[in-house]
């Protein structure tokens, strides 16, 4: 069955070595969308000239269309904000910048989202503090500006809400986006991540979110373990994936839904365990 949304993946959740296989296991599964984070064992801000040429020349052999920069922008400490809440895993990918790499950070991720043609790219909200409504001024100043510079390229930032940042539920999503009414500041929706965070993010969740500033929908699933989470295939887990889909789809969304597995799969198997999740998903989206 064809799937009624448009299926993408980030590429190294099936190999952060090898993005031509993802690729390519990706084409067999009816994906047409990729996200880059890590290739060859890099993150994408880390990327030489050649490396970023050689990427987009894969995309393009492999029918997808790069859809996002999944970058590592705001994924870092806020200074002179509460202490870090070590409840949370921070997920680095192979990214350890700074506060003060951030302007350079931007710079470069429109340069690399302007060579791939995306037009997302992604954002987070700082690692989550202990007392995060005591970040919330310095997140909207910082997503502000960064929409303010999408702007002028013609590029939307997405914010991720992220169990281990600042704006980690809907709810939060929702008080951050109605405090900044920018245009190209949208949310990427990541209903697992909000599950982590204590929230039911469907319907509950998700009833919270102006539809209309969604941009990009990221798919994974999990159950909780007090709090931490435990990954598995899409669909068989606490995140209730079909009345998710289906809700997106009557309420007009048609942007892509993104794989981002987190499973570690068979025997540890993270490839085999995207390829699973991604046939998961196509069903999903064929609803």
């Amino acid at each position: 069955m064809q799937p009624k949304f448009r299926i993408a993946a980030i590429t190294d959740e099936y190999s952060p070595a090898d993005p031509a296989a993802a690729m390519a296991q990706m084409q067999k599964t009816g994906m047409t969308g990729a996200e880059f984070r890590v290739l060859w064992g890099k993150n994408i801000m880390d990327l030489a000239p050649d490396e970023l040429a050689k990427a987009k020349e894969l995309a393009a052999a492999h029918g997808m269309e790069v859809i996002s920069i999944a970058s590592p922008i705001l994924k870092c400490v806020l200074p002179g904000a509460p202490d870090v809440d070590t409840r949370f895993q921070q997920d680095i990918f192979n990214s350890k910048h700074t506060f003060d790499d951030q302007p350079r950070l931007t710079e470069k991720a429109i340069a690399i989202a302007k060579h791939f043609d995306a037009k997302i790219i992604r954002v987070f909200s700082y690692w989550r503090t202990i007392e995060p409504d005591r970040c919330f001024d310095a997140v909207c100043d910082a997503l502000s500006g960064l929409a303010s510079q999408a702007k002028a390229e013609g590029l939307i930032i997405g914010l991720e809400n992220e169990h281990a940042c600042n704006i980690a539920t809907a709810a939060e999503s929702a008080r951050v986006l109605n405090a900044v009414q920018h245009p190209n500041l949208k949310l990427v929706w990541d209903p697992a991540n909000a599950l982590c965070s204590g929230e039911t993010p469907f319907p509950g969740g998700y009833q919270r979110l102006p539809k209309d500033r969604i941009v990009h929908v990221h798919v994974k699933d999990c159950h909780m373990e007090g709090h931490k989470p435990v990954w598995g295939p899409v669909g068989s887990r606490q995140v209730d994936w079909k009345g998710q889909i289906s809700a997106l789809w009557n309420d007009g969304y048609r942007g892509w839904l993104s794989l981002e597995t987190h499973w570690p799969g068979p025997d540890n198997n993270k490839y085999e365990a995207s390829t699973i999740c991604g046939w998961n998903l196509r069903g999903l989206a064929s609803m």
